[in-house]
């Protein structure tokens, strides 16, 4: 999943739409905020949607007519700390550590 969530993130439109729900916290923001401020068509923007909700970077919840984005800030975290566990694994020590 790892894998999937970083190749999703390869695409410059879905890390703009990722971090845009990132910095917008926990509230996250309707899909014509998303459009707004991505100037993104709206079948494009669903269809980046949709990548990253398939790999459970993002969740959807609807408000009436309104359908609110968020960042899931778990698998972020699963994610990220993958990558940072394995910093440096086979040198022993980070790079700019002091030695010991």
């Amino acid at each position: 999943m790892i894998a999937a969530r970083l190749e999703a993130l390869g695409n410059e439109t879905r890390l703009e739409v990722y971090r845009i729900l990132v910095r917008a916290g926990r509230d996250g923001l309707p899909v014509g905020e998303l459009q707004r401020r991505t100037g993104t068509a709206r079948s494009t923007l669903s269809h980046h949607l949709h990548k990253l909700i398939a790999v459970g970077l993002v969740y959807q919840e609807r408000d009436g007519t309104t359908l609110h984005c968020h960042a899931s800030y778990g698998a972020m975290d699963e994610t990220l700390g993958f990558l940072t566990r394995e910093c440096c694994v086979d040198a022993g020590r980070c790079e700019g550590e002091a030695a010991a």
